[in-house]
């Protein structure tokens, strides 16, 4: 029989899969689906990603006082409600709502982290954020197979394309949310955790201590070498999320098939993720036996290569606007379109899962704050990438993710090695020894 912090891991990769699956399919085909309507797609998670990050530095104070389940469930009803604005969008009803759901989302994920944090050990943090990635990346993969026969041969995606999208999505996204009710609470888990077997002082329980704790790990080197890293998988997140395959959708060279290819683009994103969220988490004993290093390692090549594939590949004008320019391949290949999105899947979980494993292991007693970091960093680089891809053209986009690329992993060594030689010493790894 599976055990209870297992399964709550599984439920919670289940009911995320669900909630994702509407939200990310929506941030896909945002850009295009709302042409014609006056609302920008990238303006749109823009101002979503720059309350998001704001918001982190209040995440943990809420979670201190509602406990993690009842804050997932919280951003699981503001997702319902953003899904649900689209059936009849506006520029107030979009951007405002991109606006609250930038708050639900910092409860959300910082109380995901949490809750994680709380259902692992030392054993099990690696294997455990493999479960939850590889099952939350199969949320590309339903949304945008639907997409894809949905948008089969149209140019132009007409209202009652989007409404019928749009309908599915928030019936999936409210399944998701009803699953987060079903989590069970920390009192009932009753084995021990990385919270209970590392701490070495109260946990903060009240608002006020859970804000200052956030500001004290903000100023320690290991979060600081940590941030570049973040600030890198927020910029890679709104390259594949948003732009990417907007850009494929752009590149009138793949002729009818352009538009449907927002939904397939999709599809092997998420296969690169499951593949790399099963791989470097669910065996994780074996693929952490030399640390978590190389795996950033490979994830850092393989986007290297990807971005370099991308750049002969797509013009440079696909993030703006459909084009008919022809790019260094001539014609534009799709199947390499397509290798493309599987490798910034792959490349995305490296760095995901390892920093998810690195967090838990390094903050246990800290994990709210911890993630809350995490998320700021990260959903603030994401929104300047929105901003700025609404103006750069592809080259010069790439060029950015690949300086972050680079020193993103070489930041990530520096804060492995110390963890590795903390661990040699014979000290436990917690938040006051790094």
């Amino acid at each position: 029989m599976m055990e209870n912090k297992t399964l709550n891991v599984v439920l919670l990769g289940f009911a995320f899969m669900l909630i994702f699956t509407a939200f990310q399919t929506c941030t896909m085909v945002e850009k295009t689906v709302l042409e014609g309507t006056g609302v920008d797609g990238y303006v749109s998670l823009a101002i979503l990603y720059a309350v998001f990050a704001a918001s982190n530095w209040a995440a943990p104070s809420i979670i201190s006082v509602t406990g993690p389940k009842y804050a997932m469930v919280f951003g699981g009803v503001v997702y319902c409600i953003f899904i649900g604005l689209f059936l009849k969008p506006s520029t107030y009803s979009i951007y405002g709502g991109s606006a609250v759901l930038g708050i639900a989302a910092a409860v959300l994920w910082t109380a995901q982290g949490s809750y994680l944090t709380i259902n692992s050990d030392s054993e099990t943090i690696s294997r455990n954020s493999g479960i939850f990635w590889a099952l939350l990346q199969c949320s590309l993969l339903f949304g945008n197979l639907y997409a894809y026969f949905k948008f089969h041969g149209e140019i132009h995606i007409d209202d009652s394309s989007r409404n019928t999208l749009f309908t599915v999505l928030l019936v999936t996204c409210c399944v998701g949310l009803l699953l987060l009710l079903l989590l069970r609470n920390r009192r009932g888990i009753d084995n021990e955790d990385l919270l209970s077997i590392n701490a070495t002082r109260p946990v903060p329980n009240r608002p006020m201590q859970a804000l200052k704790r956030s500001l004290e790990l903000l100023r320690t080197r290991e979060m600081l070498f940590l941030s570049v890293c973040f600030a890198y998988t927020g910029l890679e997140l709104t390259f594949f999320s948003g732009v990417y395959g907007t850009s494929v959708g752009h590149t009138l060279q793949f002729g009818e098939s352009a538009k449907q290819l927002l939904g397939l683009s999709g599809v092997f994103i998420g296969i690169g993720e499951i593949l790399g969220g099963a791989t470097f988490g669910l065996f994780g004993k074996r693929t952490n036996r030399y640390g978590r290093d190389p795996i950033v390692m490979f994830g850092c090549v393989i986007h290297m290569i990807c971005f370099f594939l991308i750049y002969i590949n797509l013009p440079g004008e696909s993030p703006l606007q459909d084009t008919q320019a022809l790019s260094v391949i001539t014609p534009p290949n799709l199947y390499l379109a397509i290798v493309c999105s599987f490798l910034l899947g792959l490349g995305d979980s490296s760095f995901n899962t390892q920093i998810y494993s690195i967090l838990g292991m390094m903050f246990p007693e800290d994990s709210a704050p911890a993630f809350a970091l995490f998320k700021f960093v990260q959903s603030l680089s994401a929104a300047a990438a929105f901003f700025y891809s609404s103006e750069l053209l592809l080259e010069f986009q790439l060029l950015i993710l690949v300086i972050f690329d680079f020193f993103g992993t070489i930041c990530f060594f520096v804060v492995e090695w110390r963890v590795v030689a903390t661990q040699q010493s014979g000290y436990h790894v917690v938040s006051g020894d790094i």
